[in-house]
């Protein structure tokens, strides 16, 4: 496991958070690697991060974003499950009525999430 992946462990198993100044010192590294490290997490959208303080140094909470929807979620448009998925027909996707339909739910989720 490198470094990346021992934070975001680390930073996920604290549901309230972590300080950031606490991570580096569970890590063993620096303050200016863990820096580094936090600036890519927060890059690929895995944490959140708060400014803070901690036995009156000023320093930042971690936390990890909610985990992202199972795959299966992703799939769904409304109740609906992806046209595409199992399916065995050979088709044309801009001339295949079940993937417009499915679309269509999903263009319907983004504008009126509250009532699909």
């Amino acid at each position: 496991m490198d470094l990346e992946d021992e934070a975001f462990s680390i930073i996920k198993k604290h549901k309230e958070g972590v300080y950031q100044n606490t991570l580096w010192k569970k890590l063993d590294i620096d303050s200016r690697k863990c820096s580094r490290i936090v600036k890519k997490l927060l890059d690929k959208k895995l944490i959140i991060r708060e400014s803070a303080v901690s036995n009156g140094a000023r320093t930042y909470l971690l936390k990890a974003k909610e985990e992202a929807k199972e795959v299966y979620d992703l799939l769904l448009a409304g109740e609906m499950f992806s046209a595409c998925t199992g399916c065995e027909v050979e088709c044309h996707p801009e001339h295949c009525g079940k993937l417009t339909e499915w679309v269509s739910h999903l263009t319907r989720e983004e504008k009126n999430p509250e009532k699909v």
